[in-house]
């Protein structure tokens, strides 16, 4: 029974992880036209202090060092004398690709995590007879 319980706070983790990186990206989108807004992106680790080993926790959330785009406005509060302010290094792509990855990843963990709760519930049904 323990592995049935590792199983199901393994993917719990996984699905807690997916679901905070699934934060970010939204957060990127929504910021995709703020002026000087830098792209975040979040890293995986091992969650050495968990119940169960090898549960993944969300790391450090980081900064993407992209160049930030120029956009040419003279009219914007926020342009140069030359005309051009800076604007956001999000990629909609890129954030929409990773939107897609996490909720891959989310549903493959969704369904380890049924698949223990139903194996769990068959073996008790197993040990009711």
């Amino acid at each position: 029974m323990s592995d049935i319980l590792q199983a199901l706070g393994l993917s719990a983790s996984g699905m807690s992880a997916q679901a905070s990186r699934l934060r970010h990206v939204s957060e990127n989108l929504a910021n995709a036209d703020t002026p000087g807004f830098r792209r975040k992106t979040v890293s995986f680790d091992t969650d050495m202090r968990a119940a169960v080993p090898g549960a993944v926790k969300v790391g450090e959330v980081r900064l993407d060092k992209a160049e930030l785009t120029e956009i040419y406005d003279p009219n914007h509060p926020l342009a140069r004398e030359n005309g051009t302010y800076e604007g956001s290094n999000v990629d909609l792509l890129i954030e929409l690709a990773d939107a897609r990855e996490a909720q891959r990843s989310y549903e493959a963990n969704l369904k380890i995590f049924d698949q223990a709760r139903q194996m769990s519930q068959g073996l008790i049904d197993l040990l009711r007879r």
